[in-house]
């Protein structure tokens, strides 16, 4: 099965077929659109491993403002809460521009043979809107600003095979990614589904990207990973927080992102404020994925997807899902299924002879101990009787007294 879709502009011709795993062909494309007429990709060369003919991405601008969707989200105020420390974001996508001053910590795999820098701007942009540092003076920052980027390339012409795609998965699991951002669509494919299988099973968070709308044959067809159970599938959305035209409704949605408009870091140390498609809503909820991992620590993958879908902010209509993102809520809500109550233990009974019984009570025995104890009185008094009367006969030599008064 062959998926194509726009990369980051129209494309005058079809990209080429690259051959897959499992003995299928297909593409894998970034799932983006965008207001430009064109844009130059880097076009790899026919040998393995031959460095990309061109590399000249659209200009960015250097002027910016905040955007609507950073507003949106109150990420303000989750930031008082948690900005991402300590968690691991890998970006599975066409490499990252680490020269760009809000993406210096970036860590860079190449899996293409072309080099680790962003030809198409795509990586680059999706990184910054995940995890994008703060910066004086700039009114743009990611959604978990301190989280850790990984870059693992997998495209540097804005397709690929899905063999690789999944590698590059697989590659990022490895490396201990606590969540994986996808901005990418592609064909369902055994090997690709093994790798975010893995991936799962590492305890990373997966999400991907519903992929847009696609118009050459009018057919849209679900797009992968995004539609494999586990994963986190974003669809776009526009200020108003309803569902983008260009979002796949075809493709199980888990919840919305901002996907028009969307302002994000770019090549040349630039930004862009046009972005649109699903490739850069999606890394909007990967940074939240990494903001409730810092938050919430101890919970795996599966509880962070549920608690990302419950505290959404509600969605009608195919492809919107559970609704907006609400990263706010996302981080602090308290789930009652998460807080399990367990019943007190009932005290095992005590074996039958923890208790000795009364003995039984012996009549002639209490008899004669009541005897004594008079016994014993009845010679108390007299004892004490004697001790008061002998010592006054002694003083009157044993004679009675004599009533009245002696002389």
């Amino acid at each position: 099965m062959l998926v194509t879709v726009l990369v980051l502009a129209a494309v005058a011709a079809p990209p080429a077929v690259a051959t897959a795993g499992a003995g299928a062909t297909a593409t894998t494309t970034a799932t983006t659109t965008t207001t430009a007429t064109a844009t130059a990709t880097a076009t790899a060369g026919t040998a393995a491993g031959s460095a990309p003919e061109r590399c000249t991405p659209r200009r960015g601008t250097t002027s910016i403002s905040e955007s609507w969707a950073q507003r949106r989200l109150s990420l303000s105020e989750v930031w008082e809460l948690t900005k991402g420390a300590g968690v691991t974001v890998a970006v599975v996508d066409s490499g990252v521009e680490t020269r760009h001053p809000q993406l210096t910590g970036t860590r860079s795999i190449d899996l293409t043979g072309t080099g680790t820098r962003d030809c198409l701007g795509h990586g680059t942009a999706v990184a910054g809107v995940i995890a994008a540092a703060e910066m004086k003076g700039v009114p743009f920052t990611g959604v978990a600003p301190r989280a850790r980027l990984i870059s693992v390339k997998q495209t540097s012409d804005g397709t690929g095979d899905v063999g690789r795609l999944a590698a590059a998965i697989v590659r990022a699991a490895e490396l201990g990614a606590d969540v994986i951002n996808v901005s990418v669509q592609a064909s369902d494919q055994a090997d690709l589904r093994d790798a975010v299988a893995y991936a799962l099973a590492m305890d990373a968070v997966v999400v991907a990207a519903a992929g847009n709308v696609q118009k050459e044959d009018g057919t849209p067809a679900p797009a992968y990973p995004a539609a494999y159970e586990g994963v986190i599938s974003v669809g776009a959305a526009g200020p108003d927080g309803a569902r983008a035209d260009s979002s796949n409704a075809i493709t199980p949605v888990s919840v919305l992102a901002p996907g028009r408009d969307v302002t994000s870091t770019w090549v040349g140390r630039t930004y862009r404020e046009d972005l649109e498609g699903t490739s850069f809503a999606a890394p909007y909820v990967a940074g939240v994925a990494a903001l409730v991992r810092a938050r919430h620590p101890k919970l795996d993958n599966v509880r962070i997807r549920r608690r990302i879908e419950l505290t959404a902010d509600g969605g009608t209509g195919a492809g919107t899902g559970a609704g907006m993102v609400n990263p706010l809520l996302a981080v602090s809500a308290i789930l009652p299924s998460e807080q399990v109550a367990l019943a007190p233990r009932e005290a095992a009974p005590l074996p039958p002879d923890a208790v000795r019984p009364a003995p039984a009570r012996d009549a002639v025995a209490v008899s004669r101990a009541l005897w004594v104890a008079l016994g014993a009185l009845a010679a108390g008094v007299l004892v004490t009787v004697a001790g008061i009367a002998v010592p006054m006969g002694r003083r009157r030599g044993w004679r009675p007294g004599i009533p009245g008064n002696q002389t």
